[in-house]
């Protein structure tokens, strides 16, 4: 149990059977009336943001979030498997859950499995890939002046806006949380 003057930003708590995350709280002492704690908590399952207030005193259970790493295998439409390298035992996850976490990742990656007392809620990518692009328009020297874009086509199928200059063939580094280019891949 933790109280809410314990409050820190990124401590999960279990709120009336939802799973959050502290990204900002304040502690409160108004002129008259009693202290109290302002919060912003992210749903961890939804991803929705909400604010609530609680009293210094107000307990609730902290919500202890597993994350292990795994591989991802390969996927057959509505399930998509991953592996554990230390036990090889594998895992179906359901594709409402995977929901598009996915699309910057290849087979054989390993990605993190997020889990609350047994039940897998989302998937964490790592940060940054390298994937090929398949698909895009020609690209012509000098076209670098600008920060102008277009769309290209990766090896898992994602779109992604890259400069003029990069063509098809090529390896670029991505990141995965905003899907934006960052550079040829090294």
């Amino acid at each position: 149990m933790i109280s809410a003057g314990e409050f820190k930003n990124g401590v999960t708590i279990d709120l009336d059977g939802d799973l959050f995350v502290i990204i900002d709280f304040q502690h409160v002492k108004p002129g008259k009336g009693s202290a109290f704690v302002r919060t912003k908590l992210k749903g961890i399952v939804n991803g929705g943001v909400v604010e609530r207030t609680f009293r210094p005193t107000e307990k609730m259970p902290r919500a202890h979030i597993e994350r292990k790493d795994m591989q991802y295998l390969y996927s057959d439409g509505e399930l998509f498997h991953f592996m554990d390298n230390e036990s090889y035992e594998q895992t179906a996850i359901n594709a409402s859950q995977v929901g598009d976490t996915l699309r910057f990742v290849k087979e054989n990656e390993m990605v993190k499995i997020l889990s609350h007392n047994g039940n897998v809620f989302g998937i964490e990518p790592p940060m940054f890939v390298e994937l090929e692009i398949t698909d895009t328009e020609p690209g012509f020297k000098g076209d670098t002046a600008t920060g102008v874009t277009k769309p290209a086509t990766l090896e898992t199928g994602a779109q992604v806006q890259v400069p003029l200059f990069i063509s098809t063939g090529e390896i670029i580094k991505i990141d995965t949380r905003t899907g934006e280019y960052l550079g040829r891949a090294q």
